[in-house]
């Protein structure tokens, strides 16, 4: 047993090393790059391409996505909690039908799932169709912050009710009884029982809404209309279109230690926030 313990390990190992952490090396040496990086022998190391990601410019896409990131967690925050708490108190029966109604949508292809908001969203879409028939103008729902931020929130929503609604579930019920014979109110559970106890599932279900949302570049092209350039867009054409693989390199170099020094703050808040709760 132990030694099929120790081989999986092994095995685990090595596919992070050749799947994560030799494709992150490979994009960190390309961004201090300079020349054909096809023809090594050409090649110089240089800060340039940082230069060059700290420009005005890219920085200031840079800066759009992180906003864009966290108005989608905060939005998704706002809306999957309730959502979560209120599935978690179900019945088993109905808990489980609410949680693959959730999943549903899933199910279907991403791309087919932005493209059906470009139809709802469209000027003859369903939405403006309505409001036309009450004899105002129609509105522009696409090709703005709104109509990324609504593909953000659809597509990533189910990331953050998950987690929560798993920890949630996993609140051990005679915490609860036992607040509640002591004489504690609905309230006051909630607040010094359940919500410390489902900050673990807030911190997952953060970090999984954040990473798809700042590095996304599908829903920004489709529902911007694709003059709506969010980081993702910029990677993918410097490295796809200019073939800049060094400035593309430094960009992601960049947005990793933004995620990196992200995850780090959130996980300070999430254990300052338990320990002053459970004081």
């Amino acid at each position: 047993m132990r030694k099929s313990y120790n081989g999986i390990v092994v095995f685990y190992g090595i596919w992070v090393l050749i799947l994560i952490i030799l494709p992150l090396l490979i994009v960190f040496v390309i961004s201090f790059l300079d020349g054909d990086i096809y023809n090594l022998s050409s090649v110089s190391f240089t800060l340039d391409n940082y230069k060059q990601a700290f420009s005005k410019d890219y920085f200031g896409v840079v800066t759009r996505s992180v906003l864009m990131a966290l108005y989608c967690n905060i939005i998704c925050l706002v809306i999957g909690y309730p959502v979560a708490y209120i599935i978690s108190g179900l019945n088993p029966k109905y808990r489980n039908i609410m949680v693959l109604l959730l999943l549903a949508p899933m199910w279907s292809n991403f791309l087919l799932r932005t493209y059906s908001w470009m139809v709802v969203l469209g000027n003859n879409g369903p939405i403006n169709s309505f409001i036309t028939m009450l004899g105002f103008n129609s509105v522009q729902l696409m090709y703005n912050d709104f109509g990324v931020i609504l593909g953000m929130v659809y597509n990533f929503l189910p990331f953050m009710v998950l987690p929560i609604y798993l920890s949630l579930t996993r609140i051990d019920k005679g915490l609860v009884e036992a607040a509640q014979d002591l004489g504690a109110t609905n309230r006051y559970v909630f607040t010094k029982v359940k919500l410390p106890l489902s900050i673990p599932g807030i911190f997952s279900g953060t970090t999984l809404v954040f990473l798809p949302a700042i590095t996304s570049f599908v829903i920004s092209r489709l529902l911007g209309g694709g003059q709506y350039i969010l980081v993702g867009n910029l990677i993918e054409h410097k490295l796809v279109v200019q073939q800049e693989w060094q400035v593309g390199s430094a960009i992601a170099v960049v947005l990793m230690i933004i995620l990196l020094a992200f995850l780090a703050v959130l996980r300070k808040i999430a254990k300052n926030k338990l320990e002053l709760s459970l004081w």
